[in-house]
């Protein structure tokens, strides 16, 4: 059995109402990779995509990077779906982009909602670091839930399309705890996730893949109030699980700054792949992160010191041959008899505004994509 590749979709790169308010009109965090400068000796900013800075909204951009995708082993795009109390956001990407693009049978798509609350660091001052401005709640009410349960199963979950692990589509959760706040509890929580399983029956469909995000592990009083995040995951009934990146696996806080290690970061994150992915009680899916620089994100105007996020160490190191390293270790990974499921996430497709990305750029080219291929492939 072929591995499902699935590259998460940043979709942060067309003109929205909602940032047209917040940001002046037709702002995109194209904004923020343009105005990126090196923030110490060696520093490779700003990032240069190779095919410019292209409008995910139109399906032209789709066609090229659909191509691109399918050629070199990525199965299907990740979208970042976000849903607030009034409506959806950034959701053209997906709608008028990727949708109308005229090879979209070429790559299939899922959902990961992003619920997590949107805060301004666009860019972020180094004294609001620590607690940013919230531009939009994450932190749906069960009425908005259901109306939004009822949307991704009409326009999405029936797509031909979509993302499916053993015919269920696929649905993923960024933030459980705050899913389970928005409900009113573990309890409510499950009843919601039951009522769109019962939506996506009454639509034909056989039952839904439920992952849950492990973000924010470190933050362990988080997940307390629950047990814990295996407990909560258990609670829940889920499906699978994944990370979001390197760092919920990785503490980035006890690297040097600005330079943190790569390789330090993978190395933790192979660990657990091999001993703690072990302990939950849903399949563990692994996750390669291609990079992390947040620097973009960062006043430009604002001394570089180490704060909360975005003023954090980058990632040195990841080289096309430290990636192509990381995808080695998922085949090998997936080579034993005992992985759950064969389902590998990378993060990301096209975060530019976080340095990771397989798009090609000025520096590396197609490296990253090709390293891709050779090693996984379809």
């Amino acid at each position: 059995m072929p591995v499902e590749v699935a590259a998460y979709y940043l979709p942060h790169w067309h003109s929205d109402p909602r940032n047209d308010a917040w940001h002046g009109k037709g702002w995109t965090e194209w904004d923020l990779v343009k105005a990126a400068t090196p923030r110490y000796e060696g520093h490779r900013q700003p990032l240069v995509p190779a095919w410019g800075h292209a409008d995910d909204a139109d399906p032209r951009t789709f066609t090229r990077e659909i191509d691109a995708a399918a050629t070199h082993g990525v199965t299907s795009f990740l979208f970042h779906f976000y849903y607030f109390e009034d409506g959806p956001f950034l959701q053209a990407a997906l709608d008028d982009g990727f949708l109308h693009a005229p090879n979209v049978d070429r790559i299939r798509f899922g959902l990961m909602w992003d619920n997590r609350h949107w805060m301004n660091t666009h860019p972020a001052r180094a004294m609001d670091a620590a607690n940013p401005m919230t531009l939009a709640s994450g932190k749906l009410s069960p009425q908005t839930f259901e109306k939004m349960s009822r949307l991704l199963v009409d326009r999405y979950f029936t797509h031909p399309g979509y993302l499916r692990l053993e015919n269920c589509p696929y649905f993923s959760i960024a933030d459980l705890v705050l899913f389970v706040e928005s409900m009113g509890g573990v309890e409510q929580a499950r009843e919601a996730l039951e009522g769109l399983q019962l939506k996506a029956a009454a639509a034909g469909i056989d039952g839904l893949h439920l992952n849950g995000v492990l973000w924010q592990l470190h933050d362990k009083s988080r997940w307390q109030p629950y047990g814990g995040p295996v407990e909560l995951v258990g609670a829940l009934g889920l499906d699978s699980v994944t990370p979001l990146s390197w760092l919920d696996h990785y503490d980035l806080a006890a690297d040097a700054f600005p330079r943190a290690s790569y390789a330090k970061a993978a190395a933790a994150n192979f660990q657990f792949w091999d001993n703690a992915s072990r302990k939950w009680p849903a399949p563990y899916v692994p996750n390669i992160t291609i990079g992390f620089d947040p620097t973009p994100h960062c006043c430009c105007t604002d001394r570089f010191e180490r704060h909360a996020y975005p003023f954090q160490p980058v990632l040195e190191g990841n080289t096309p041959a430290a990636v192509r390293g990381a995808f080695d270790h998922a085949k090998l990974f997936f080579s034993r008899p005992d992985a759950p499921i064969k389902f590998l996430t990378i993060t990301a497709w096209n975060d530019w505004a976080n340095g990771a990305y397989l798009l090609p750029d000025a520096a590396h080219g197609q490296c990253y994509l090709e390293m891709l291929k050779r090693v996984i492939g379809r």
